[in-house]
């Protein structure tokens, strides 16, 4: 980044006017009349005022009766069956202490209702503000959108995307949006918490899943099937979620599909249970001192609440500073014996981690990066993904106290 684009974003961040780097924005779709002149939604403390009044995503259709969409099961997985990654990945604690941290989060067992059969409208028939916050997905084809305001209210929706059955799911109290593949079960909300992280629960086992670690951590087996303990220390396949705002996810998917207020449950999707820790404007309140309530397997000794893209591998994590991400477009880091390399897509407003099989050379361009002379977008560089996604950085710490950690 040159040093006349780092003195203004300085500037700006000094007077908060700017979110992140995002301003500047090399790959277009800026923040548009919605945010502040100068500034980017970039979930790093700008508030969204146009969230505050009523927003209303009625009807909407199955995604199987919507010809876009590829709502009926491609794949065939038996009864229960859950696809899981031929490694487990790293757990920062041993896995007793998840068990021995599991806390009551104020409800019982499915006490926040899972959506499972969510209904979609098209782009062009939804009205939203351009700076509401939806977590994005694209499987073979299959684009969606699910808006943080309805999702905050159920935290998981089993859906199916892509002909492949999924649960995409969030997590109000530690800002993470995640993806899963759920194969021939459904997940639930337990009720419980781990680092103040949802903890997952599959209807097959009632195995207990937090969401963060993405393993299974015990069986409690409610149900008469039993079998659940094969899969303890098992960790589920994933796929990415985008934590985004309307405008740039219509922006790069005009065709997107929208979940709906039609959820089959009775909620105000105007108003957020968490209040002024999570507002609806997004996934903290400006200047809000509010801390975490339920303890930590680890403390954060930085500021809890700041936002990292994190990830991970069986070998180990890595956290990157998601402000100097944007700023820099490039990081570097390593996870466990593994290079690895961070990009920017300011477009989005986010980040992709990839592995670096050795000396590869990512530069930004106008185009978006090359790859040793090869022009690519951000989500699509000729490198093996790692799965990332967006996190407070209590939470993240709180799951891997041994991560690196790269602009923190």
């Amino acid at each position: 980044m040159n040093h006349s684009r780092r003195r203004l974003l300085a500037a700006l961040a000094g007077s908060g006017a700017v979110g992140a780097a995002g301003c500047l924005d090399r790959f277009g779709g800026s923040g548009g009349s919605a945010e502040p002149a100068g500034s980017v939604q970039a979930d790093l403390g700008v508030a969204c005022a146009d969230t505050d009044g009523t927003v209303e995503l009625s009807g909407g259709r199955r995604p199987a009766e919507i010809e876009t969409a590829q709502g009926t099961p491609s794949t065939s997985y038996d009864d229960g069956e859950i696809p899981l990654r031929d490694e487990t990945l790293h757990l920062g604690h041993e896995r007793t202490a998840f068990v021995d941290g599991d806390q009551s989060g104020g409800v019982g067992h499915d006490g926040i209702p899972s959506v499972d059969e969510p209904r979609f409208a098209p782009a062009a028939a939804v009205s939203m503000p351009a700076c509401e916050r939806v977590f994005g997905v694209s499987i073979d084809g299959d684009v969606r959108a699910y808006p943080q305001r309805i999702l905050v209210s159920h935290e998981i929706a089993n859906d199916v995307v892509g002909g492949e059955p999924v649960a995409v799911t969030y997590c109000p109290l530690t800002g993470t949006a995640q993806g899963f593949y759920r194969g021939g079960t459904g997940f639930g909300v337990s009720g419980r918490l781990v680092n103040s992280n949802l903890i997952m629960w599959d209807r097959t086992f009632d195995v207990r899943w937090p969401q963060v670690a993405a393993t299974a951590t015990e069986a409690r087996n409610r149900g008469d099937r039993g079998g659940g303990e094969e899969l303890v220390g098992r960790s589920l396949r994933e796929f990415r979620l985008v934590w985004t705002t309307w405008e740039r996810w219509s922006d790069r998917h005009p065709d997107t599909l929208v979940m709906t207020e039609k959820t089959g449950s009775a909620r105000d999707y105007n108003r957020d249970p968490y209040g002024s820790y999570t507002p609806v404007s997004g996934h903290y309140a400006v200047g809000e001192p509010r801390s975490p309530s339920f303890p930590l397997l680890a403390d954060p000794e930085l500021d809890g609440k700041r936002v990292v893209i994190g990830a991970r591998t069986s070998e180990g994590a890595i956290a990157f500073d998601k402000r100097t991400l944007l700023e820099e477009s490039v990081l570097t880091g390593s996870v466990g014996s593994q290079s690895v390399v961070a990009v920017a897509d300011e477009g989005l407003a986010t980040g992709y981690v990839y592995a670096d099989p050795g000396g590869v050379d990512v530069t930004p361009t106008a185009e978006g990066y090359s790859v040793d002379g090869d022009i690519a977008a951000a989500g699509e560089l000729p490198l093996e993904r790692i799965v990332a996604f967006d996190a407070m950085w209590f939470a993240w710490n709180g799951f891997y106290p041994d991560s690196e950690r790269v602009g923190l």
